[in-house]
């Protein structure tokens, strides 16, 4: 081996590096057990005491020293799943953008174009882009972007805006520029609200170009707080209100007509004393309000008074909005009357006449115009800040700038003199709406008071500061992981990988000698480059991660098997143990055959990388890194020990006792039984398609969107009476065993259409209210549904998908396929110059998807283990097509090897002479990788047992399809010309 010295240079400098870079992901957890040990539990506690020690130094090399936050940014991150946390994906409201960039424009075009796009979006399609193809459909030419009412209005022209003279095609540069500048601007908002949340490491980007941001926060725990935090556009504004003396008029108007309709449905409720009932009725029970009998007054369950239409339950909310925004309704409403804008309050509990606590909203009504805008914006506000009001409950203080403390002078002058009242309204919820009793207020300081605990008001007071964001941001996608389920999972990927890696270690021993030790530290030295380099790039570490991690021991020896087997033919063919070394090593021996295999599997850990997201990016890219590092490590580390053997004892022997004859007499007509291996493979290709349009797939919520649970119950529980349960709540719903049978994955696509954190907590206490029967009584809402420390019972993971995602990544999923078959495909067709080769791989790799489908579609509804469509499943299915590759690869590099050379028989005789040859190599890869995948599927957790379990059959199924499908396929494409013209070849260079 030319330059060893300055191999074993790089090599001890790397593996140096990375002891270095791991160094700080030991300080890191040490430092996170002493604060978890602190705090006792306490996850507040814990941050903060991490947080007073970002800046303490805790880590020194003698030459330097790093605090903890310098530390932390070095260390290995956990991804969700190992961590715990929250992990969403926020959908900015472009449609919201380009009503706000029009001026919220009346144009017909306009409006039915942002319609039609948000009904005809493709998957992978931005929104942009479908509103762009809508309007040219709808206005067929006749209708410009640049049209005065659209986007040539007054705000966007000047500089960089929109002209009257400009094409469609330049509009279109610009609205893409507006779109991105207003993204831009919630990634910072959103950014600003989360430094200040108190999570340690979090993490936000933009995914892209589609007005799509991801926003991780490990550790995280209050989730509905979090989601509120996240989606609350911090819209503040300023209202007049309409006192209950002046609309009741037009309630009592609208309770008299809607009796009359047909919506009006009979109600035996009993009817409150309220404030409103009594002006409408002057306390009396007339015709008018007998009880049973009145749509509106009947649902008031407590008085009101001053701004205070009434109170109401919150299950009423969505009929009384239905009613006031019906135009027969409406047109009751007189003079200015008519642009009132009715707005509920911030749900609060009371207790009714029997003493109960019930939880209750208030209803009001702003003083709207024609324009509906606000009295008072609340772009005025430069800062906030939680305080305590007069009476000691917490509120949070605001101060303005000098124009809107001029504003709010003058409007609360004017509500000092008209006795009325000024509602604060943020994201269309009054939070309060106090009088003004003495005088107008100067300075510019107000304060929002209400029904607040002290978190609130600091969340609050931090979203005013942060600012509002330019559109809505609606969580599309979310996944939440309990904490002690992802300790479980670290436990769970640590003995798999351990276990795994005694297993590849032992029969590398056991099968190769001396020379399997050499291996085996040349896997050990892989497995410290890999660590090394996944903590220098900052990458995170999933649970899939780990899984490509063993994964890649079961490859990273497959370089050293490959080199092995030839240096034993080099061998038996009379070579000395040097020269044999050297051609094994030689690109006509081995390297060939290696960089071939290797270069088809990072082109399709390539596309799964490209294609994936969150944790199956992981898996892609620990499986990168190690093809890489399995690579160096296999050909220069152990080569550096074989050339010491060489310059010793020269006593390798590349066998052991117990394998020295496996293999070497081996001799096995493959070719002679291609019509019944030609014939199970149709078979089982019909057998399989036939399934899949019949029986289908068990589609994860990843391709179908919908809302997974998994809830984790104190005794084992029968699955099909709390789909029964749940069914009755949500109206449809999934109920299976996930791993023990206390444990269950529960899934639901109820309102999965409807954004909004309010829809995911009514999701979240429908849920507890069906189940809460099943816990003992100190089982809270609380309880179930937050996550913390050494939680056992209630919600240990929940995910989302919203519909527009799931179709994404079904897209995505299909192209990842496809596209990873067809670039290998190519690359095979310049590597071997044949496009038989080509084919034959193709037609191999398709064999396999398709059996794996075929199995998961047959067995989906039998096995005790989830079998879902997912992500996870399409990441497999790319590690399969990898493999398969990668087999058939060794397979051809023999073939043409043998085909190029000079050996003795037809043309078919000595393809099967090359496929024997290679079989030591493929037994003992592939049997290593199942020995890894059994491990991972018994060891590795219920959560990635279906992803094991479809590479596990795609390997087994892949092996076969590279001595029985690939090979023979190569062999029929090839023309009888050339057959004969290989066979005329090797005769003549036998008799010279």
């Amino acid at each position: 081996m030319q330059n060893k010295g300055l191999i074993k240079f790089f090599a001890i400098l790397f593996a140096l590096v990375s002891i270095y870079q791991l160094s700080f992901t030991f300080v890191s957890n040490k430092v996170k057990s002493d604060a978890k040990a602190f705090a006792g539990g306490d996850p507040a506690k814990e941050v903060k005491y991490l947080d007073s020690i970002g800046k303490e130094k805790v880590f020194s090399l003698g030459f330097t020293d790093f605090t903890f936050n310098e530390v932390k940014d070095k260390q290995i991150n956990k991804g969700l799943d190992l961590e715990g946390g929250i992990n969403v994906t926020l959908q900015i409201s472009v449609k919201d953008i380009l009503k706000g960039l029009s001026n919220n424009s009346k144009n017909p075009v306009f409006n039915k174009s942002l319609a039609d796009a948000t009904k005809n979006q493709q998957g992978n399609q931005t929104y942009l882009d479908a509103f762009f193809e809508a309007f040219e459909a709808n206005s067929q030419g006749k209708e410009k972007l640049a049209s005065p009412d659209i986007f040539a209005n007054r705000s966007l022209q000047g500089d960089g805006g929109v002209t009257f003279q400009m094409t469609d095609a330049q509009v279109q540069k610009v609205i893409k520029r507006k779109v991105d500048e207003s993204v831009e601007s919630a990634f910072k908002v959103l950014r600003e609200r989360i430094d200040k949340f108190g999570v340690t490491q979090p993490n936000i980007q933009k995914l892209g170009e589609s007005g799509r941001i991801l926003v991780e926060l490990p550790g995280a725990k209050d989730i509905d707080r979090i989601k509120k935090l996240l989606q609350s556009t911090a819209q503040l504004e300023f209202w007049e209100t309409y006192k209950v003396e002046e609309i009741g008029s037009f309630i009592m108007a609208a309770n008299e007509a809607l009796k009359k309709s047909e919506v009006a449905k009979v109600e035996t409720k009993a009817v409150a004393k309220d404030s409103l009932s009594a002006l409408l009725t002057d306390g009396k029970d007339s015709t008018a309000t007998k009880k049973g009998n009145n749509p509106i007054i009947d649902k008031i369950v407590a008085q009101g008074g001053g701004p205070v239409l009434g109170l109401f339950s919150p299950k009423d909310t969505a009929t009384i909005n239905s009613y006031f925004k019906r135009p027969d309704i409406r047109i009751l409403l007189s003079g200015d009357q008519r642009y009132a804008k009715f707005v509920w309050g911030k749900p609060t509990t009371i207790k009714d006449a029997k003493e109960k606590e019930v939880e209750v909203v208030e209803l009001y009504a702003l003083k709207g115009n024609r324009d509906n805008v606000a009295s008072m914006g609340g772009g005025v506000v430069t800062d906030a800040s939680d305080t305590f009001d007069q009476m000691g409950k917490p509120a949070v203080s605001m101060q303005m700038n000098n124009v809107g403390a001029k504003e709010w002078e003058e409007l609360t002058g004017k509500a000092y003199t008209q006795k009325g009242f000024i509602a604060i309204v943020l994201d269309d919820i009054v939070y309060s709406a106090p009088g003004v009793s003495s005088g107008p207020i100067a300075g510019g300081r107000s304060e929002i008071s209400g029904n607040f605990d002290v978190t609130e008001t600091k969340d609050l007071a931090n979203v005013l500061r942060a600012g509002k964001l330019p559109a809505a941001a609606e969580i599309i996608q979310s996944e939440v992981v309990g904490p002690s389920l992802g300790q479980e999972a670290i436990d769970n990927g640590t003995n798999s990988a351990v276990i795994g890696l005694l297993l590849v270690s032992l029969w590398m021993i056991i099968y190769y000698g001396k020379a399997g030790w050499y291996a085996n530290i040349a896997l050990a030295v892989n497995l410290l480059f890999m660590f090394g380099i996944l903590s220098s790039l900052g990458a995170v570490l999933t649970l899939p991660g780990i899984a490509g991690i063993v994964l890649t021991m079961g490859t990273a020896v497959d370089a050293n098997i490959i080199i092995y087997e030839r240096a034993k033919e080099e061998l038996r063919a009379g070579k000395s143990l040097d020269e044999a070394v050297k051609a094994s090593y030689s690109w006509t021996g081995a390297m060939r055959s290696i960089v071939d295999a290797n270069v088809t599997h990072i082109l399709t850990g390539a596309v799964l990388f490209i294609f994936g997201s969150g944790p199956i990016k992981g898996f892609a890219t620990t499986l990168l890194i190690g093809i890489v590092t399995s690579l160096f490590t296999s050909i220069f580390i152990a080569r550096i020990f074989i050339d010491k053997n060489i310059a010793g004892k020269n006593d390798l022997s590349f066998v052991t006792n117990f394998s020295k004859n496996f293999f070497t007499n081996f001799h096995f007509d493959f070719l002679g039984i291609k019509k019944w291996t030609y014939l199970f493979s149709i078979v089982v290709t019909i057998v399989s398609i036939a399934s899949i349009a019949t029986h289908g797939f068990d589609q994860g919520v990843d391709f179908v969107g919908g809302r997974t649970f998994q809830v984790r119950f104190a005794k084992s529980m029968e699955p099909e009476q709390v789909k029964a349960e749940l069914t009755a709540v949500f109206g449809s719903a999934e109920a299976k065993i996930f791993g023990k049978d206390d444990q269950l994955k529960i899934t639901t696509k109820y309102k999965i259409q409807e954004t909004g954190s309010a829809v995911d907590e009514e999701v979240n206490k429908m849920l507890y209210q069906a189940l809460k029967k099943h816990y003992a009584a100190d089982m809270t809402y609380d309880k179930f549904v937050k996550t913390f420390d050494g939680k056992k019972l209630g919600i240990v993971q929940a995910s989302k998908v919203g519909p527009t995602v799931a179709e994404d990544i079904k897209t995505n999923a299909y192209w990842a396929v496809l596209g990873a078959m067809l670039i290998v495909g190519l690359y095979l067709v310049i590597s071997f110059r044949k496009w038989q080769y080509s084919l034959g791989a193709i037609a191999a790799v398709a064999h396999d998807v398709i059996f794996v489908l075929g199995v998961y579609s047959l067995l989906w509804k039998y096995m005790p283990f989830g079998m879902e469509i997912d992500q996870h499943f399409i990441a497999a299915i790319l590690t399969v097509i990898g493999y398969s590759m990668n087999d058939t690869v060794i397979v051809y590099d023999r073939v043409r090897e043998f085909l190029d050379g000079k050996t003795k028989g037809s043309f078919s005789e000595i393809v099967n002479k090359s496929i024997n040859s290679t079989m030591s190599r493929t037994i003992n890869t592939s049997l290593t990788m199942i020995l890894v995948l059994l491990i991972m599927f018994i060891f590795g957790g219920e959560s990635i047992r279906g992803f094991i379990f479809a590479m596990l059959i795609g390997i087994i199924i892949g092996t076969y399809s590279s001595l029985f499908i690939a090979t023979p396929v190569l062999v029929d494409t090839i023309s009888k010309e050339e057959k004969h013209n290989v066979e005329v070849k090797h005769q003549e260079a036998q008799l010279s």
